[in-house]
């Protein structure tokens, strides 16, 4: 682990950058949820034109300040610009209508798990079709442990991009805390499950589904903010030597398929909740 994981050293710093990652991850969350009035509003509010930006640039100063580095086999992708990236998919998003989103998310992601970009982890690699449920179940599992679950009565599945990225928005936000409060037990664990899930979850299939979106809108909204996801979690790779996933990742082979629809209507938000 980095120095920034073990040490309460320059805590200011560290607990604003743990927040800035959670207004990032938060916002990637809710830009790949099915759209609603209720998320194009919010991402359009004057909150999000503030912090948003604010959030990469200091990410970005971060990252020529500390012991930000790529791993060796990632060395010549040194060029990440979060800000850049950041405002690139704003001016595409903030004059975008609600109606014109919908629009281009129902025709990237269609109505069923393999849509034309597939948003679902355990659909990416070669594994089997036994194997699939298992990898859901890691996924449900890491949100367990902290105490969340998917909605039920939202039908969706715990490997939507959107639900791994609320779930590590949750994370970052409960170490910002955890620095701030001095609690080292608690930091030490919720650096620790970031970590893991990141590496075995969402930089396993995010650059490869960011990568996708830009080939298929590589000037539209989706396609903005596939580019910040893959600067993203390359930056989050970098940050805690984790080897990024590749950037091209094959779907697992076509089989029967009785899995959840993608997007059942608006009211349908993927999110995580406390089971009561």
């Amino acid at each position: 682990m980095s120095g920034s994981e073990t040490h309460l050293d320059n805590t200011p710093q560290l607990r604003d950058e743990a927040l800035c990652r959670s207004v990032l991850y938060g916002a990637l969350s809710l830009a790949f949820h099915p759209p609603t009035l209720e998320t194009w509003d919010e991402l359009r509010s004057e909150k999000a034109r503030l912090a948003l930006p604010q959030a990469a640039a200091l990410l970005d100063s971060g990252k020529r300040t500390g012991n930000w580095e790529p791993v060796a086999s990632e060395a010549a992708e040194t060029s990440i610009d979060l800000a850049a990236r950041m405002d690139d998919w704003m001016q595409t998003f903030q004059p975008l209508t609600l109606e014109r989103l919908v629009s281009s998310y129902g025709h990237l992601f269609g109505h069923t798990a393999k849509g034309l970009i597939c948003p679902y982890e355990a659909e990416y690699g070669q594994e089997g079709l036994f194997q699939q449920p298992r990898h859901i179940a890691r996924v449900a599992g890491f949100y367990r442990a902290f105490g969340l679950t998917t909605r039920e009565v939202e039908r969706e599945r715990a490997d939507h991009i959107s639900c791994e990225l609320e779930f590590l928005d949750f994370l970052s936000r409960k170490e910002a805390f955890a620095l701030e409060r001095g609690e080292k037990v608690t930091l030490e664990e919720t650096q620790k499950a970031i970590r893991l899930f990141l590496r075995d979850h969402l930089a396993r299939f995010g650059r490869a589904f960011g990568r996708l979106l830009r080939e298929q809108e590589p000037e539209g909204v989706f396609g903005k903010l596939g580019d910040l996801l893959f600067d993203f979690v390359t930056f989050e790779c970098y940050r805690l030597r984790i080897q990024p996933g590749p950037a091209v990742l094959r779907l697992r082979s076509a089989e029967p398929d009785n899995v959840p629809m993608a997007c059942g209507g608006e009211s349908d938000l993927v999110q995580l909740e406390t089971p009561e």
